[in-house]
């Protein structure tokens, strides 16, 4: 198993409010995505040019910012209000009775399934049976053709030709393809104080294969640098959505990956809650304990059940891990173990549950996809287990450049990561996890997730540290010791040392199994190698550390 050790970029700089920080992310029009929760904007100091007004948007669906909302909100009641209007005058000229197009649309379904049903017997069978439930539970067919309408419409609200141009085709059922998923940090609450222009907060690029029940998720920074964004020049890839809605966003992660993109999804902060909810919550390790007012709250470390309130915590947060390393790679790690989580549940749901999760889903979710499309890739995902879920985050290092920080793409190790996506294989040829926090940063195939939910918790490490004051200065056994608390260990006996003549820290470690600690310890203090027990200092603890006068 490989370890990474973080790389802070945090620390250098003042701290800011979230949202705010790095001079990156604010002021811009809105974006999306189904995973990743945290804010996105554009302000000066990240563009070259102010952001696009409505005026100038590509989409053609006659409001400025078709998804950019959350429901319910009086811009939603006005378009539903036109809507039906409009809807009202085409059935005045339509000839057509009910019946008539209930038919039809029976009949385009019938040839649709009829067209796979060699190949695909067993997910025909599947999909029937679960209508045949959503009828018998709606009671009457005309209920679960009206039911299944309003989800659809709910699902497609803010879908426009520019995007549908976007998307790719996929030539049967069972073939693998890719979707773009965004979250953005819209919420009934945030729009009250807001208006409707919310930030993308994540993007991810999912390839999902319904033949091998297997999903890839790969984490895009949304600090990427774009060297010419769709003729605005160097941008942030997450100012595409700004720019351009989804169609730009779609064209943008497409020509960057090299692959075909056939589905986008994005979703909010109020529906990414409804789905956890919806499905009785979700268990998760959480990797250290989160204490991050700006996400939302505080969670305690290990393995839990969350709500939609309490996993929506876990995804936003990144402060909590400013001693550790990138806090957006923490993040980006933390929303793929929750995204997956929630896949797995659904996908093991019984017909009504999914129904509803979907249902409640829709209020929330922008997506071309239908509910006869989602059920059928959920139906023929259903045997996906945890070591079917391969993750990993985009390789790319951060720059700060006059005052705004940038992830610059690793484009070798980007195009050898993408090769090993397309055919199938995991992002990575091993996964890695975070020596520090625990966090899971990438998997390739193994069990990390599950073996995460039975395991001793990183952040409530069982070795006992002995800490001795060897410089004589006031409260350095307190500094010391908290940074030994954040690293999640509890068992810690401190005092004077038996001098104050120690001019370097010196970390003694008992036994080998010791040692990994040890090193990770004097990383943290920044203070010389560790070293084993020779029977020169006598403690009765697991590890030693003498602090000298080299510790500040």
């Amino acid at each position: 198993m490989a370890y990474r050790k973080g790389n802070p970029r945090h620390q250098h700089g003042s701290a800011t409010e979230y949202g705010h920080d790095k001079a990156a992310s604010n002021t811009g029009a809105a974006s999306s995505s189904v995973s990743q929760f945290a804010p996105f904007s554009l302000s000066k100091d990240i563009l070259n040019e102010p952001p696009v007004s409505s005026s100038t948007s590509s989409r053609s669906s006659g409001s400025s910012n078709p998804r950019h909302r959350t429901r319910p909100s009086a811009a939603n009641h006005k378009r539903a209000t036109a809507r039906s209007a409009s809807l009202g005058e085409n059935s005045e000229r339509d000839t057509r009775t009910t019946a008539d197009r209930f038919s039809q649309s029976i009949r385009h379904d019938s040839e649709a399934l009829a067209a796979v049903r060699k190949k695909r017997k067993r997910k025909k069978i599947l999909i029937g049976v679960l209508s045949a439930v959503l009828i018998l539970i709606l009671g009457t067919g005309a209920a679960a053709f009206a039911y299944i309408s309003n989800i659809n419409r709910n699902l497609q609200d803010g879908v426009d030709d520019d995007l549908l141009a976007m998307l790719s085709t996929v030539d049967k059922p069972e073939d693998p393809f890719y979707a773009l998923l965004l979250g953005i940090d819209g919420s009934i609450e945030r729009e009250k104080d807001m208006g409707t222009n919310f930030r993308s907060d994540s993007m991810m690029l999912a390839r999902i294969d319904p033949k091998k029940a297997q999903i890839t998720l790969v984490s895009i920074p949304r600090d990427l640098k774009i060297d010419n964004l769709d003729g605005h020049g160097p941008q942030k890839i997450n100012a595409a959505h700004a720019f351009g809605g989804p169609a730009l966003s779609v064209k943008t992660v497409s020509e960057l990956a090299g692959v075909p993109i056939a589905h986008y999804a994005e979703i909010n902060f109020d529906g990414f809650k409804e789905a956890v909810d919806v499905l009785g919550g979700v268990e998760v390790d959480v990797p250290i304990e989160i204490d991050d007012p700006q996400a939302g709250g505080h969670l305690d470390a290990g393995v839990q059940t969350l709500n939609g309130d309490q996993a929506l915590i876990l995804c936003r947060s990144r402060h909590s891990y400013d001693n550790y390393g990138s806090g957006d790679d923490y993040r980006a790690a933390n929303q793929r173990m929750v995204l997956s989580a929630i896949a797995q549940k659904l996908l093991a749901s019984d017909p009504v549950t999914m129904a509803n999760t979907i249902s409640a889903m829709s209020e929330y979710v922008l997506t071309d996809m239908d509910v006869a499309s989602i059920i059928a890739v959920a139906q023929s995902m259903s045997g996906m287990t945890a070591d079917s879920i391969y993750s990993a985050k985009a390789p790319a290092t951060s720059e700060y450049v006059n005052n705004v920080w940038w992830d610059i793409l690793d484009e070798d190790a980007w195009e050898e990561m993408m090769a090993r996506v397309d055919a199938g294989l995991p992002p990575v040829e091993e996964e890695v996890i975070d020596p520090l926090t625990g966090t899971i940063l990438s998997t390739a195939g193994g069990s990390a997730y599950a073996d995460s939910l039975n395991s001793v918790h990183a952040a409530n490490r069982s070795e006992e540290i002995g800490l001795r004051n060897g410089n004589g200065i006031d409260g350095t056994c307190t500094k010391a010791q908290e940074i030994l608390e954040k690293m999640g260990y509890r068992k810690i006996n401190s005092r004077n040392a038996d001098s104050f003549d120690y001019e370097k820290t010196v970390i003694v470690y008992k036994g080998t199994s010791d040692k990994q600690d040890a090193e990770l310890i004097a990383q943290q203090l920044g203070v010389d190698a560790p070293i084993p027990d020779n029977d020169v200092y006598l403690f009765d603890e697991d590890i030693l550390v003498v602090l000298g006068k080299d510790f500040s």
